[in-house]
């Protein structure tokens, strides 16, 4: 089945309506009918079944069927710090970032990154990541769609992460797993986690004095060096099986 993102307000007196760019491909990409059904999803924390009841030019109005209960997201927030990588290897993290339950996309500038965008060029790749944050979100059963943010500095990045309950910084120096398994230990549901991971050749060794400052902690992610597009993953893979056990 289809699923498609709605607002709160799309959802009236039993209907909804769909506008924008999903009409297009509804009536043209899958030449859909009235009587098809598709998954909705208000991008807060409802999830519906429903069917196809007029498909307009600008407009489709779906009849809602069924309303389901599950709740597909993690019981804690996580922002994903990335530093930007060369090529196109952030549409690739984008995606698995999203399908393992991130909740927000920073990218990063650090003091190894090779990458530099202009004003033009930044809002281009974020119109791109942000619509493959939703094809993703779409296909993974997300509730909403992770938003992919502006560029940030690292230091930008250090500051928001104090506000965060957790956040943590991988680090072929840090100490060893013994540490970073009991960090884990103090996840919980509820909180907002910071994820560090460096563009190509990693952090500065300043970087991470700057991160520990902020209250950023370091941990490690195994004896191999991983690639950026690798480090983000497993990383994100552990906190999802912590989290969701806390929902067991």
């Amino acid at each position: 089945m289809h699923h498609f993102f709605v607002t709160p307000d799309q959802v009236k007196d039993g209907y909804c309506f769909i506008t924008g760019q999903d009409v297009e491909h509804i009536r043209r990409v899958l030449r859909m009918r009235p009587g098809d059904q598709i998954g909705i999803r208000d991008g807060i924390s409802r999830n519906y079944i429903g069917e196809l009841q007029t498909i307009g030019q600008e407009k489709i109005e779906v009849r809602i069927l069924s309303e389901e209960s599950k709740d597909s997201e993690l019981p804690a927030r996580i922002y994903l710090f990335q530093g930007l990588p060369k090529g196109d290897k952030m549409d690739w993290i984008i995606q698995k970032a999203v399908e393992l339950g991130v909740y927000q996309i920073i990218p990063m500038e650090t003091r190894r990154t090779v990458v530099k965008l202009d004003r033009k060029k930044e809002e281009a790749k974020l119109r791109r990541w942000n619509a493959i944050s939703e094809s993703a979100a779409k296909q993974s059963g997300r509730m909403i769609i992770p938003k992919v943010t502006e560029v940030v500095t690292f230091s930008q990045a250090c500051v928001r992460a104090e506000a965060f309950d957790k956040s943590f910084i991988p680090y072929e120096l840090a100490a060893d797993m013994v540490d970073t398994r009991a960090a884990l230990k103090e996840l919980s549901a509820g909180m907002e986690i910071g994820i560090f991971i460096g563009a190509e050749g990693g952090f500065d060794i300043e970087e991470v004095e700057q991160a520990k400052a902020s209250g950023i902690r370091p941990v490690t992610l195994g004896r191999r060096i991983l690639r950026t597009e690798t480090a983000g993953m497993a990383a994100l893979s552990v906190l999802m099986f912590c989290l969701e056990e806390t929902q067991a």
